[in-house]
């Protein structure tokens, strides 16, 4: 699954993001384009709870095609 994440555009934007997902999606694996302000997220993980634990630290996101 592929989030855009606009308001992500730094390195300590990137951490928080990374441990949002990492919470809400353990075990997923995370790959984050900072210059994209895009992440992709492989394995089981559900959007809805990475979508509200994202939007919880203030990094609304959305399910990029």
């Amino acid at each position: 699954m592929k989030l855009s994440i606009p308001e992500m555009s730094c390195g300590h934007c990137k951490a928080v993001v990374e441990q949002a997902i990492a919470t809400a999606a353990p075990g997923a694996t995370v790959a984050v384009d900072l210059a994209a302000r895009s992440v992709t997220v492989t394995g089981a993980a559900a959007a809805d709870p990475i979508l509200a634990a994202l939007a919880a630290e203030g990094y609304p996101a959305t399910v990029a095609g």
